[in-house]
């Protein structure tokens, strides 16, 4: 389909639909959201204060921690505009090429979770497999040059994706199933050849997350060998514990990752509303819980969180 003139049609703006099927009930779910983002804003800024102004939070752990919140605020206001705008104000429409930056956006910094996590997990390996190395091996220059290598693989790995949906026509509407842009969705009103866009995107996903998974594991792997074979059982809970926080962050962002794939491998006529949901905890939960999992399981954030309070009410 070609526009005025001669290039192929591309619409000005897009239109987000909130939660499908949902005429009513628009004000509740508008609360939930800006609970969900005070929540995540609030529990990540807290965690960075913390390690920013915490001598004793200036450790190998709590930088990676501190990467891992600055991320989750990526997320969330990649997210934000739009989704208050659409829950919020009833206002749906979105301009094309603000829909693809936020795309590009939403994309990356998943993709630098994973990343992130990856980074997260060598970091227990080396604390219980190696800890006398710990301090020599994870140095304040190496830190920084993980994050930037982090960055710099999502961001490179995500750059072409906003210029594969740019050429395409859009011949099947404007309508998106979401209050934000996806990829995937914006390939579901886009026509033409999208093979391109499908293979690509197939790779980045075996690339970050089938790659970064694998070594996760693997990690755990390690880790658990070397736990059982300390012989004291006070001191294997010790290490097993100290690696709890990062499994639960590891489930929040995996396990509706591996939730979604299921239900658009083996039931695909599932309600749109299905689809919908997951996509939006899979967005929404770990921002939120990881903050509040790192306060609840870390014992160094939970006295720096105290020490705040003491001060304040003090």
């Amino acid at each position: 389909m070609l526009g005025l003139n001669g290039t192929p049609f591309q619409p000005a703006t897009l239109q987000l639909t909130g939660i499908p099927g949902m005429q009513t009930g628009q004000a509740w779910v508008a609360l939930v959201f800006c609970i969900l983002y005070l929540i995540s804003i609030i529990g990540n800024l807290t965690i960075l204060a913390l390690v920013t102004r915490e001598p004793t939070l200036h450790q190998p752990m709590y930088y990676f921690l501190s990467m891992l919140s600055l991320n989750d605020l990526g997320v969330s206001f990649s997210t934000l505009p739009t989704v208050l705008a659409t829950f919020c104000f009833n206002y749906r429409h979105v301009d094309f090429d603000a829909c693809l930056v936020q795309m590009f956006f939403i994309h990356t910094f998943s993709f630098m979770e994973s990343g992130i996590l990856l980074a997260m997990s060598f970091d227990r390996f080396v604390a219980i497999c190696d800890p006398l190395r710990y301090a020599t091996v994870l140095t304040n220059n190496r830190i920084l040059a993980m994050g930037l290598g982090i960055v710099a693989k999502s961001f490179t790995t995500l750059f072409p994706f906003p210029f594969l949906v740019k050429r395409l026509p859009f011949c099947k509407g404007n309508v998106l199933h979401h209050s934000y842009c996806l990829h995937p969705d914006l390939m579901k009103v886009a026509c033409g050849d999208i093979h391109v866009n499908n293979i690509y995107g197939l790779f980045v996903v075996i690339f970050t997350y089938g790659i970064d998974s694998t070594f996760i594991l693997l990690s755990y792997t390690l880790i658990l060998r070397a736990v059982l074979a300390i012989a004291s059982r006070e001191q294997r809970f010790k290490a097993l514990n100290t690696c709890m926080s990062h499994i639960c962050a590891v489930l929040a962002f995996y396990v509706p990752i591996i939730a979604v794939s299921m239900i658009h491998r083996f039931w695909k006529s599932a309600p749109l509303v299905v689809h919908v949901m997951m996509s939006n905890v899979y967005l929404f939960i770990p921002p939120m819980l990881n903050p509040i999992i790192y306060s609840v399981k870390t014992k160094e954030i939970r006295r720096g969180i105290r020490q705040v309070f003491c001060k304040s009410w003090g």
